[in-house]
C-alpha cells in the first residue's frame, strides 16, 4: 500500500505574541489519501489557514513533520519547497488572487508561462482547462468583467494549470453567495473525482462539509473529534 499523498504527524506552530507565545496549531496529526477530499472546519482563528500553510510549504512548523507526495516538506530546503509548490500542489484562496489587468485565459496561463511551457502547448492547456471549468466562452473576459463565482473558476483553473497531485482551497466559497459557493463545491469535488487528486479545503460551509469524504475540526489549534453539521 502506498503511502497517502499527505502525512501530517505531530505538528504544532507557534508564533511570538506581545509578552506571551501564541498557539495556532497543537500536535495536529491526520493523513489524506490519493484521491480524497478533506474538508478543515473550525472557527475563525482555530488554525485553519495556519494548517494549510504548513501543509502547502508556505510556513514551517515549530516542531513535527508533514509530507506530501513522498516529500518532507519540513527539511526541505527553500528551493524544494518552491519546486514543491511549483509542481505538486496548487493553491485556491477565498480572495480569488486574479490580476485585473490580464484576461482569464492570461491568468490561467500566467503558471505556465512562469515555467516556460511552449505557447501552442500553454494555450491549449489553457483552452482545456476553462472548459473544465464551465468558461470555455469567456477567456477574454479580465476579472471585473465576471461575477464572483466565474473569478473563483478561473482561479481553480489557474491552480490546476501544472495539474496538482494536491489541492489547498482556503475558504473558497467565502466571498459567494449560497447558490454560486454550491457550484465552486460541486466543481471541486467533480474535480477530485475525475483527476484522482487530492483536495484540502478550510471551510466554514456546512455544503462544503457534506460533499467531502472526510471532515477534520480544529479547536484552538488541536484537532479534537466533534460531529459535523448536518
Amino acid at each position: 500500500m502506498s503511502e497517502p499523498l499527505v502525512v501530517v504527524d505531530g505538528v504544532s506552530r507557534d508564533y511570538p505574541g506581545a509578552g506571551q507565545v501564541v498557539h495556532a496549531l497543537r500536535d495536529v496529526s491526520f493523513t489524506a489519501g490519493h484521491g480524497e477530499l478533506v474538508a478543515v472546519r473550525g472557527r475563525s482563528g482555530a488554525g485553519k489557514t495556519t494548517l494549510l500553510n504548513l501543509v502547502g510549504g508556505l510556513d514551517r512548523p515549530t516542531a513535527g513533520r508533514i509530507r506530501v507526495a513522498g516529500r518532507d516538506v519540513t527539511a526541505g530546503a527553500e528551493r524544494d519547497l518552491l519546486a514543491l509548490r511549483r509542481d505538486t500542489v496548487g493553491f485556491v484562496f477565498q480572495s480569488f488572487g486574479l490580476i485585473p489587468i490580464l484576461s482569464a485565459a492570461e491568468n490561467v496561463g500566467l503558471p505556465l508561462r512562469l515555467t516556460k511551457v511552449p505557447a501552442a502547448e500553454r494555450d491549449q492547456r489553457v483552452a482545456v482547462l476553462l472548459e473544465l471549468v464551465g468558461l470555455g466562452g469567456h477567456a477574454r473576459q479580465r476579472p471585473y468583467e465576471m461575477s464572483g463565482g466565474q473569478q473563483q473558476r478561473v482561479a481553480v483553473a489557474r491552480a490546476l494549470a501544472h495539474d496538482p497531485a494536491l489541492l489547498i482551497a482556503d475558504e473558497p466559497t467565502g466571498q459567494l453567495d449560497s447558490e454560486t459557493g454550491q457550484a465552486v463545491m460541486d466543481l471541486l469535488r467533480a474535480l477530485v473525482r475525475a483527476r484522482g487528486m487530492t483536495a484540502l479545503v478550510a471551510t466554514h460551509d456546512p455544503t462544503m462539509m457534506r460533499v467531502a469524504d472526510r471532515v477534520l475540526t480544529l479547536r484552538d489549534g488541536h484537532l479534537v473529534d466533534e460531529p459535523v453539521p448536518v
